[in-house]
């Protein structure tokens, strides 16, 4: 009997807590779902710029799920693949295939180069094809057996093919062009769940009240919160972002100072959201319940699962991810190397983030007292 009653006990405290319920039943069907939807997008194929190929040879490529736009002769590979957002370009001059891969993702580049392989061994058999039938014909012509003249019948043309790359080289790997985004989730992750608990300490112990009591303004209190945490928000962004290229030497082809720009700004988004979710929370266990809801999310669409192919629906969940305009940012600094002006509007949409979230809190705080 004190077993039941033990377990009656459990029963109607998680029957009461519904935030608990939601979080067993409904939380995992809703990331599942996003899931399926994430892996069961429509295949995109890459985009490839061609100048000066064959029109076989280009029939090839399509057939090989590449889709092809062309340009005219001397085009400049690398400024047509940034501007034009292409995976690859290829620039064929006499017997020699210029191909020059945008690279921000290896495994397509890789699959872009297997691509072409298999149509140039397509064309090659094309050719092939035709100069027997053009031998044969001039050797019918002239009543002569093929075999008679054997010379009449050339080899085709062996085309070379040289390699260059806008962002990395060959050996960049899958990693190298994500750990920007592992460096933003950390500093994101981190902060909110420290945040988020250490704000919930200072409601639990009084402290917040007692602050309530004096004439500080909200504005006040909470830029002192943020000012605060902020702090060792820098810090952290400073010790992981220094020691991920230093120590661990992640990619780095950007400002150093533009990645530590970033990952403060998202940690004070973070920082921001979670002393704004805290308001919601009696305990740590609250907090942590917010993970599956808040953070999961962020990793699902900020950039480690191609969004390309997704339905709209989807894309739309993603651009109200703070996670995602950061990660966006660094891939730009550390990656692509470019400066200010490429991650400018992520950078500018991460302050509102900010604005935001704080607005919320001052609002938030009025029911610890009324001003």
């Amino acid at each position: 009997m004190r077993i039941l009653a033990i377990v009656k006990r459990i029963v109607n405290q998680f029957r009461r807590d519904k935030r608990t319920l939601a979080l067993m039943f409904l939380a995992p069907l809703l990331l599942i779902t996003l899931l399926t939807y994430l892996f069961e997008g429509d295949t995109v194929k890459p985009v490839v710029g061609v100048s000066g190929l064959t029109d076989s040879m280009v029939q090839e490529l399509k057939a090989n799920d590449l889709t092809i736009k062309t340009y005219p002769d001397n085009t400049d590979a690398t400024a047509t693949i940034k501007d034009a957002d292409l995976d690859a370009f290829f620039q064929q001059n006499g017997e020699k295939i210029e191909v020059t891969y945008e690279n921000s993702e290896p495994s397509l580049s890789k699959e872009i180069g297997l691509k072409l392989q298999k149509s140039l061994m397509a064309e090659q058999q094309i050719q092939v094809k035709n100069q027997a039938k053009a031998t044969g014909e001039v050797l019918a012509k002239a009543g002569i057996g093929p075999s008679t003249i054997p010379s009449l019948t050339q080899s085709p043309e062996k085309l070379t093919i040289s390699t260059d790359y806008v962002y990395g080289d060959k050996d960049t790997s899958f990693f190298d062009t994500i750990s920007p985004i592992f460096i933003g989730f950390f500093v994101f992750f981190f902060v909110f769940l420290i945040a988020g608990i250490s704000f919930l300490r200072e409601r639990t112990t009084g402290t917040l009240e007692r602050l309530m009591a004096t004439p500080i303004k909200r504005i006040e209190l909470e830029l002192g919160y943020l000012i605060g945490f902020g702090i060792f928000a820098l810090l952290q962004s400073i010790l992981v972002a220094v020691f991920s290229i230093q120590v661990l030497g992640m990619m780095q082809n950007g400002s150093l100072f533009y990645v530590l720009l970033i990952t403060l700004t998202l940690g004070m988004v973070s920082l921001a959201l979670g002393i704004l979710l805290s308001t919601f929370a009696n305990n740590e266990f609250q907090i942590v319940q917010f993970i599956p809801i808040v953070i999961v999310p962020q990793v699902l669409f900020c950039g480690i699962f191609p969004l390309d192919g997704m339905a709209d629906w989807l894309v739309w969940i993603a651009h109200i991810m703070p996670l995602y305009y950061g990660a966006n940012a660094l891939t730009s600094i550390m990656v692509k190397g470019e400066g200010f002006a490429s991650f400018a509007n992520d950078f500018y949409i991460l302050l509102g983030f900010v604005l935001v979230f704080v607005v919320l809190n001052i609002f938030a705080l009025k029911k610890y007292r009324k001003v």
